[in-house]
């Protein structure tokens, strides 16, 4: 092998020479040197391209070989990070550092030095990229696997790793080019290393947070979510080290720094997807001054209304045989009443459930909250059985429409501001 580089040196040389005496019969006078360095550095490039173009059709015709993603993931994963070039780079780069001495030998022993630290600092980029391609690759054979945690946690360690890895071959390439020791710069930074914990703080919370985010399986890209803070809800497009991108369903995003994953309250809503059910859970606020207990004539009007005339004839017997004993059986507050407000409740109850959009497997609830200031809120708690956003709007809208018009024929007064 040798034996081979030197013959190819001998050769590189013999073919420069007569280039060399060429460039110095046309060159002006005083800048024959400036004009065989140009040329030489002209020919490494040349040659670099060349060589680097050769390799790049061999190896990557290698690798398409393997292209099957189920059958050959981990080398279609190398293959799309395109390592391969980096590779070809690298043989054509340490060609290069191999036969530069051969052209022009012996004329241009000055320009050594300089082409020497060129070839190093391609290298120190050329093992960058790799290690970026490299990172990448790792990404892509989990893509391939669907395996969206370790997705997270790998971005997590890839984005710290790329920053790290600018300073570090920042620090190698100036070190190369200026030819001082790596010592000398990293000493220097020992002063403002508070400096840059401060400047590093995102990506370090960013690290930490898509560490914790992918060992917990809370969260996802893919998963539907709601955060009440930024008041965003969409599906998780990507989690990297500094920001969350969030598609919200209008077709815009939002973008939401990763490390309020840990922070901030998030609603991950991907259950009532995957389990074919949106949640219902909307209140009527009632003027209280609006309650009554019902007369015998509102309970006769009522009973025109299908879903609860068997109701109010079942408690109206009920409540009169428990007050023939009572005294002041006169009193209307004496003993168990209707009231409109009770009754209008039993309505919605019987209504919503007759409803065929709403799953009957899960709770179908009417309720009474705490009072506020506002009235009292009577709240529906259901689940629909499409998750599709517009149908569940419509179907909510539907509920409500009726329930709010419904409710002035129990003599009930829903509150809102008076202007």
């Amino acid at each position: 092998m040798n034996d081979q580089l030197e013959e190819t040196k001998d050769l590189i040389q013999a073919l420069s020479e007569p280039l060399y005496r060429y460039i110095s019969r046309i060159a002006p006078s005083g800048l024959e040197f400036v004009f065989h360095i140009i040329v030489k550095i002209l020919l490494l490039i040349a040659i670099f391209l060349v060589i680097d173009f050769i390799f790049k059709i061999i190896i990557n015709s290698v690798f398409s070989i393997f292209r099957n993603k189920e059958k050959y993931p981990a080398i279609n994963s190398i293959y799309e990070s395109r390592i391969t070039n980096s590779i070809a780079h690298l043989i054509a780069l340490l060609i290069i550092g191999s036969i530069h001495e051969s052209i022009f030998a012996g004329a241009l022993i000055k320009t050594t030095i300089f082409i020497v630290r060129c070839v190093n600092l391609g290298l120190v980029m050329i093992f960058a990229g790799m290690l970026y391609r490299g990172l990448t690759a790792f990404r892509n054979y989990f893509v391939i696997k669907q395996d969206f945690y370790k997705i997270m946690a790998l971005n997590a360690i890839s984005e710290t790793v790329k920053i790290l890895g600018i300073f570090l071959f920042s620090v190698v390439g100036i070190c190369v080019i200026f030819g001082i020791k790596g010592t000398t710069i990293v000493g220097s930074l020992g002063a403002i290393t508070a400096v840059l914990v401060l400047v590093f703080r995102d990506t370090i919370l960013g690290f930490v947070t898509g560490l914790h985010v992918a060992t917990s399986k809370n969260l996802k890209v893919g998963d539907w979510v709601s955060i009440p803070k930024y008041n965003v809800e969409g599906n998780i497009a990507d989690i990297n080290l500094l920001t969350t991108k969030i598609n919200n369903f209008d077709r815009t995003f939002s973008t939401i720094p990763t490390y309020d994953l840990l922070t901030t309250e998030i609603k991950n809503m991907q259950v009532i997807s995957e389990t074919n059910g949106r949640r219902i859970k909307k209140s009527i606020f009632f003027n209280i001054n609006s309650f009554k207990f019902l007369t015998d004539e509102d309970i006769e009007r009522l009973k025109s209304i299908n879903l609860i005339s068997d109701y109010l004839d079942k408690k109206s017997i009920e409540f009169k045989k428990e007050k023939e004993n009572m005294a002041h059986k006169e009193e209307v507050i004496n003993g168990r009443q209707l009231t409109n407000i009770g009754v209008f409740r039993y309505y919605a109850e019987k209504y919503i459930g007759n409803i065929p959009e709403l799953d009957k497997e899960g709770p179908i609830m009417v309720r009474q909250l705490n009072s506020t200031p506002q009235g009292l809120p009577l709240e529906i708690y259901a689940f629909t059985n499409d998750t599709e956003w517009v149908r569940f709007e419509q179907i909510q809208s539907d509920i409500f429409d009726h329930l709010l018009v419904a409710s002035k024929e129990f003599d009930l007064e829903v509150m809102q501001v008076k202007v």
